[in-house]
């Protein structure tokens, strides 16, 4: 009698501990999520190595290890503006496993590609801002004989459609802030697109390209090694990683502003305690000085923003890329 009620008590003890598993939405497979890394975790990057995303991802992935002893594995996938990378994000199995790197290029994309399998608002979760960094107009010095902004522009207005310029790709904010540029200062440049920053970039420093307008996080270490030249930055102020460019403000464009900026998804799906248990990893891991140091030498900043927050921000860019979507008439080339 007394192994019945022992039997009893442990079938009504599980099935209480099942109850509140469908009550708080909790898997009860995933009751240790606190547990969350217990194994290497597949973070896609969307664009080729050497772009402005790895500039941010590759740190972040060293200083995770550090603190998990687990290792996060960059998985580049390029492609149509970072929209192939994305897409098979959306598909992963949802659970805690594998993270997405977007940016700002995928608030753009559902304006310059209308037939995406996936959709950035809906069948991801946004986790985490990991970095805001503006804008920077880069020129390779040999194809582009100047030495400041006003030069510049004396020398694209002498020179119409001479000079290109390169980008990720159609559709990311390098493109779309070109295309801003051309409509603000009333000048032709061509387009060049690629399959991210990393090889634009590097067409750029060999000359195959003369011009780009790159996030820092990317340019950052070619311009302090003197192997390309910035004449600007996007927005109302310098930034304090290279004080001795002049803003667009200053140069006389106050309305030009194009800030690139990187954050962390997971699939739709995944777990509120998982997502809780990464986006408090995420945060403690912007604590560590190495990742300070390379955040503010890419004249970046770090975090700072609620999921609900991220999520806000991500909702208003995507309209905001819209209009400017509209009003420049960018297409894909």
């Amino acid at each position: 009698m007394k192994d019945m009620r022992i039997q009893r008590r442990e079938v009504l003890l599980g099935a209480a501990a099942t109850g509140l598993g469908l009550a708080t939405g909790a898997s009860p497979a995933w009751a240790q999520a606190s547990a969350w890394p217990t194994k290497p975790v597949n973070l896609v990057v969307p664009f080729p190595a050497g772009g402005g995303t790895d500039a941010f991802a590759r740190p972040l992935a060293a200083q995770f290890s550090k603190a998990t002893g687990k290792t996060l594995v960059i998985d580049n996938r390029g492609g149509a503006g970072g929209t192939v990378g994305a897409s098979f994000a959306s598909k992963a199995a949802p659970d805690g496993y594998t993270l997405f790197m977007g940016a700002v290029h995928h608030a753009i994309a559902p304006s310059m590609y209308p037939k995406l399998d996936y959709d950035l608002e809906k069948d991801f979760i946004p986790l985490f801002l990991l970095a805001n960094v503006p804008q920077v107009l880069v020129v390779n010095p040999k194809n582009v004989p100047v030495s400041n902004f006003q030069q510049f522009m004396d020398y694209v207005k002498r020179n119409p459609a001479k000079l290109n310029y390169g980008s990720a790709g159609a559709g990311t904010s390098h493109h779309l802030a070109g295309e801003l540029f051309k409509q603000q200062t009333n000048t032709f440049i061509t387009h060049i697109p690629y399959r991210g920053a990393g090889p634009a970039l590097q067409d750029l420093i060999g000359g195959q390209v003369d011009m780009m307008f790159d996030g820092l996080g990317s340019s950052a270490s070619h311009i302090k090694g003197g192997r390309i030249k910035a004449l600007m930055v996007s927005g109302p102020k310098r930034n304090a990683a290279f004080p001795d460019v002049p803003c667009a403000a200053e140069v006389g464009l106050p309305d030009y502003t194009v800030t690139t900026w990187y954050g962390l998804w997971a699939p739709k799906g995944t777990p509120a305690d998982v997502q809780a248990r990464i986006v408090d990893e995420v945060r403690k891991l912007g604590s560590a000085d190495e990742l300070k140091t390379i955040w503010a030498n890419n004249g970046a900043e770090y975090g700072g923003m609620t999921q609900q927050q991220f999520a806000g921000m991500v909702s208003s860019e995507v309209k905001r890329w819209a209009a400017v979507v509209k009003a420049s008439g960018a297409k894909l080339d």
